[in-house]
């Protein structure tokens, strides 16, 4: 088993699950030799994953391989800020640059000089932000919030999001060139019920963390738990899994685990950023169509197929008809006609226009 162990920062003192990561799975240890590829390099990476699957671990990892382990890394979260605040904190402002700035403050990216910048969940990025962040990504100098000096910086960016960045373009929530100067490497986290061989060495790194946390002697895992863990979906990820963990060693007996303490949600969670990848997916919602056509439920499956790719796209482009037009390669007026049709758009009756006094005047005379 390859274990990564990481120094802990002062903003993670306190949580195990950043101090380490399993890569036992086939597909976690080519994403080792990736990393230990370009790791060395200046190139921006962006990290795509679900939640809880470890993309700021894997951005420190990238950190402490790099020529820049020595100096800073600064993870900063993209939408833990308010839109009004978020510019102040990535770039800093001087004292009086807006009200409550009492004094002048450096941004993010000063603070990371030398170092490596971590953004995560840059999909949150308001559309304005997004384009002061190109060009400083681009003229490597930030401009303070109510300032005109420019200050030269010397960062490597990191970024993570755990949605498709190429439907937020589509949809005109994310800026295409901004996508691409953060896209040089590309690392995409598989969830952990793609890669079962890191369950069980995952588990056995937390019980060990947290018994030592814990002031706990030796606990062992029965063979019904650990096969109860290796099956488990895990729609929370390793986040999910360390939580399972750390209740299960408060309510464990004996030193020994056994499948009825492991508490996991049954819930199946729905994400927004999940669509069919693959044509297998798109064939298998053609056939459901087909049975239901097959079983009287659908009159016109052509019909009902364009209905429901219409309402789909509308709805992905947040109601907005002109990205739906775009989306599906319509013009806007053929759009709009369709949308009016489905009863996704409603028609506004021009009311008739009031009469002139002159006509009012001429109607009271006759």
């Amino acid at each position: 088993m390859q274990l990564l162990t990481l120094p802990p920062s002062p903003a993670l003192a306190t949580s195990i699950r950043a101090t380490a990561q399993v890569f036992e799975d086939p597909k976690s240890q080519a994403l080792l030799r990736h990393l230990q590829q370009v790791a060395p390099s200046e190139a921006s990476v962006l990290i795509i994953g679900e939640t809880g699957t470890g993309k700021e671990l894997v951005a420190r990892h990238i950190h402490n391989l790099s020529a820049r382990k020595t100096q800073p890394f600064v993870a900063v979260n993209c939408g833990a800020f308010s839109e009004s605040l978020v510019e102040a904190e990535l770039f800093g402002h001087e004292k009086g640059a807006f009200t409550g700035a009492l004094s002048a403050k450096a941004g993010w990216f000063e603070e990371a000089n030398g170092g490596t910048l971590f953004l995560d969940e840059i999909g949150d990025l308001p559309m304005s932000i997004q384009v002061k962040l190109l060009r400083v990504l681009q003229e490597r100098e930030v401009v303070r919030l109510g300032s005109r000096k420019s200050i030269p910086i010397n960062v490597r960016v990191l970024a993570a999001t755990n949605v498709q960045l190429e439907k937020a373009i589509n949809a005109g929530h994310f800026r295409e060139d901004l996508f691409y100067r953060l896209n040089v490497v590309n690392l995409e986290l598989s969830p952990l019920r793609e890669r079962p061989g890191d369950i069980i060495p995952l588990v056995h790194h937390f019980i060990a963390s947290y018994s030592k946390r814990l002031s706990y002697g030796a606990i062992t895992l029965s063979a019904e738990a650990e096969q109860k863990l290796a099956t488990y979906s895990w729609p929370g990820n390793i986040r999910e899994l360390e939580n399972v963990i750390h209740h299960t060693l408060l309510i464990c007996r004996d030193g020994v685990i056994q499948s009825e303490d492991l508490r996991m949600s049954n819930l199946r969670i729905e994400r927004q950023d999940e669509s069919p990848r693959t044509d297998e997916s798109a064939l298998g919602l053609l056939d459901q169509a087909l049975q239901r056509l097959f079983e009287g439920q659908v009159d016109n499956l052509h019909e009902h197929v364009e209905r429901t790719l219409l309402s789909a796209a509308y709805k992905f482009c947040h109601h907005n008809q002109v990205h739906t037009a775009e989306l599906l390669g319509l013009s806007r007026n053929v759009t709009r006609t369709l949308l009016i049709n489905l009863g996704e758009l409603k028609v506004n009756k021009r009311r008739p226009a009031k009469p002139s006094p002159d006509e009012r005047v001429l109607h009271l005379s006759i």
